[in-house]
């Protein structure tokens, strides 16, 4: 659904600190840190990652998955697949 890196990517680009992200989704500060300290996808109540996904998309952020195109356009980070070594 979402890692922890997009999810402080996301935070940084709205420029936007943890407290605010608690605010914006109705969850914890706690819970907002226990999900960005997760490793990989981040892990935890189904409606809490709801919340904050939601909340990520009306700021204006378009969670963009492995492999998928963004339609839309606009501005947007993106990690590129790892380069095999020689």
């Amino acid at each position: 659904m979402i890692t922890a890196g997009q999810m402080r990517a996301a935070r940084a680009l709205l420029g936007i600190d943890q407290k605010t992200l608690a605010a914006l989704s109705g969850v914890s500060v706690p819970t907002i840190q226990r999900m960005e300290a997760s490793e990989g996808r981040v892990r935890g109540v189904v409606e809490s990652l709801t919340r904050v996904v939601e909340a990520l998309d009306r700021a204006g952020v378009e969670l963009i998955g492995e492999g998928a195109v963004s339609p839309a356009g606009g501005r947007g980070v993106r990690l590129k697949a790892p380069a095999l070594p020689p």
